[in-house]
């Protein structure tokens, strides 16, 4: 983790930061060397079941000295036995990769509690039985897709431990979450990694949190993500971030042309960079 705490009390206390392979269209070794070249410690990356593509990303993880975060999205089973059934599925894959753990889009939206705690319970195995940490994102058409449901879930089952893309909710809800400080707030309480991707009342990606018009908001957001990384530093635990401003259609694009209007890299970059300055602590 490239980022440590001065703070002698706080001597586990690190910052690691991820880059999204999201979007990226070259190869896992040209991929890699550029975000080492940018500064990250890691990939976080929902790898296909393909032995072709899991033995070249090992490669190129290894040889530019990069960290793996295994993802889970595919929740697309209508029925609870074959979404939790291939959900194991997908974790298992994501074992094979060695990450240092696996966040999920855990359960549908639409699952009532009952049938979206098969899921979690899943996970809740899974975790126990290889010892790698399995957490669960904030995220649209999720179970955990709005900040009032999610509440619910981490008060009925509190061993969640959380992926926070808060930029989701923002969305859900059409607001900067005003009025839902009780459920932010149990969920910072939650919060293993970040998605520091920036939402906005009409979408889950502002289009370029760069510009001055989405100052205000990157720095509702860059409050809630404080609040993280203090409770990480005075608790002496490690922290991730994956810096997830992603491609079309998260990224809008131009009418005609459909040229994006910004460069996703760039602006993953951006991010990285001004979290790190923002967070900046020396080396132990």
């Amino acid at each position: 983790m490239n980022l440590g705490s001065a703070d002698p009390a706080s001597p586990n206390f690190a910052i690691a930061f991820f880059c999204p392979r999201w979007g990226a269209e070259d190869s896992w070794d040209d991929f890699c060397q550029r975000v080492k070249a940018a500064g990250y410690d890691g990939v976080e990356y929902a790898m296909p079941i393909d032995e072709a593509e899991k033995e070249e990303a090992r490669a190129a993880l290894q040889k530019h000295g990069l960290q793996f975060i295994g993802q889970y999205y595919q929740s697309f089973e209508t029925d609870v036995a074959e979404n939790a059934k291939n959900y194991e599925r997908h974790i298992r894959n994501q074992l094979t990769m060695d990450p240092i753990f696996i966040n999920c889009q855990t359960g549908k939206d639409w699952f009532d509690f009952a049938q979206n705690k098969v899921i979690f319970e899943t996970a809740f195995r899974i975790a126990e039985e290889t010892g790698v940490k399995i957490i669960h994102e904030t995220h649209r058409g999720k179970s955990l897709f709005a900040a009032h449901v999610a509440k619910r879930y981490l008060e009925q089952l509190p061993q969640i431990r959380l992926a926070l893309d808060i930029s989701h909710w923002c969305n859900v809800h059409e607001s900067l979450l005003e009025d839902q400080t009780e459920a932010v707030q149990l969920a910072i309480a939650h919060t293993d990694h970040i998605h520091s991707r920036v939402g906005f009342s009409e979408g889950p990606q502002v289009n370029d949190p760069r510009v001055p018009e989405w100052a205000d908001t990157l720095n509702v957001h860059l409050g809630w993500w404080d609040q993280v990384v203090e409770l990480h530093r005075l608790a002496d635990k490690p922290l991730t971030i994956t810096t997830e401003f992603g491609p079309a259609p998260y990224m809008p694009l131009l009418p005609n042309s459909q040229e994006p209007v910004a460069n996703q890299f760039e602006v993953n970059v951006f991010m990285l960079n001004l979290l790190k300055k923002r967070y900046a602590t020396q080396k132990n």
